[in-house]
């Protein structure tokens, strides 16, 4: 360790700070994460908005349930798979931490779709107390610089190093983040892995004292601000790219047509849910059908499945199939499909 913060410290400049976790990790213990809960009254509270920008498919989402300690943002190999702006909530002793996952900025294609992703994006990183930019550690592209340019003056911005467990030379990192700092004025450096329950601990403790002392804008227990309907569409649209990988163009989506509780002696919790996969082609509508229809059972069955532990209820699925041409290039049906 020794050797990595004398790496460190000759990347330094101004008043940056560069911190590089441990190599060890320990293991997840809860009981460790936080004080005994308690109460803290409003004048004792920190609380503010962070923002997780970066280009598509470089980890937000997984770093963002990570933060919150469950997931809520959809995780995929699949580039440009966030859609919306999740809010995301974590409350640790007097701090509630409200992580806004954004898509990843959009350089190509020009569609009404992609339009709509780029506003949720500029809209998330103007109105933030803190800003998390998430690269690769060791990598920088022009779909990196493309989103470093939007950043406004005067927001506090820290450097995520992401997939730090995946550079193998250690020395690359100092060099690396030399040319980062001339890049932009980062306020700190964070090189981690979202994957590291050590990791995303002391970015918590980073991230806190950027936050003002104010009262909290949810209640201590909450994770999202979604609603479980908008949490079923993404279950659904995260089955849907698991089972099909990159033979599915990323412009397919998911509408909850049915979302109804209904009493149940015998379950408890009984959720009536069906959705619509909409895909552009009659192709795709193939491709997600399967052979005999069992590429969509495997993608409702899980979907189900998991619905289940998020929801705390028994859930009845049915997933529908329709095509609806170009779609993702009319504003007014991205619109109508929940996209702002």
């Amino acid at each position: 360790m020794a050797e990595l913060d004398a790496m460190l410290a000759a990347a330094k400049s101004g008043a940056s700070v560069a911190r590089l976790p441990d190599d060890a990790d320990t293991p997840n213990d809860a009981a460790a994460d936080a004080p005994p809960p308690r109460s803290y009254a409003p004048e004792e509270q920190r609380c503010g908005l962070i923002a997780i920008v970066g280009k598509p498919n470089v980890g937000k989402s997984t770093l963002m349930n990570a933060l919150v300690g469950q997931k809520i943002s959809i995780t995929s190999r699949k580039a440009q798979t966030t859609r919306h702006r999740i809010t995301g909530i974590r409350t640790q002793a007097e701090t509630q931490f409200v992580f806004v996952d954004t898509p990843g900025f959009q350089t190509k294609h020009s569609t009404a779709l992609n339009k709509s992703l780029n506003k949720t994006v500029m809209g998330a990183i103007g109105d933030v107390d803190l800003i998390l930019f998430v690269v690769e550690a060791g990598s920088f592209t022009l779909a990196d610089a493309k989103v470093l340019s939007l950043f406004k003056p005067g927001i506090p911005t820290l450097l995520i190093a992401n997939k730090l467990d995946r550079v193998h030379r250690r020395g690359e990192i100092a060099p690396w983040l030399r040319d980062m700092q001339q890049r932009h004025a980062f306020t700190e450096f964070v090189p981690m892995s979202a994957k590291k329950r050590d990791d995303i601990q002391r970015l918590l403790g980073i991230c806190a004292p950027y936050l003002p002392q104010q009262p909290w804008f949810y209640g201590a227990d909450e994770l999202t601000d979604r609603s479980e309907k908008f949490l079923a569409s993404e279950t659904v649209r995260e089955k849907l790219f698991r089972f099909t990988g990159d033979e599915l163009p990323y412009t397919s989506t998911v509408v909850i047509d049915k979302f109804e509780e209904e009493p149940s002696a015998q379950h408890g919790r009984f959720m009536r849910i069906a959705a619509t996969i909409v895909v552009e082609r009659d192709g795709h509508k193939a491709m997600v059908i399967g052979a005999g229809g069992e590429r969509l059972k495997m993608i409702s069955t899980e979907a189900r499945q998991e619905l289940e532990k998020l929801l705390g209820a028994k859930v009845f699925l049915e997933v529908w199939v329709k095509v609806r041409s170009g779609w993702a290039d009319d504003a007014a049906r991205v619109k109508s499909f929940g996209y702002e």
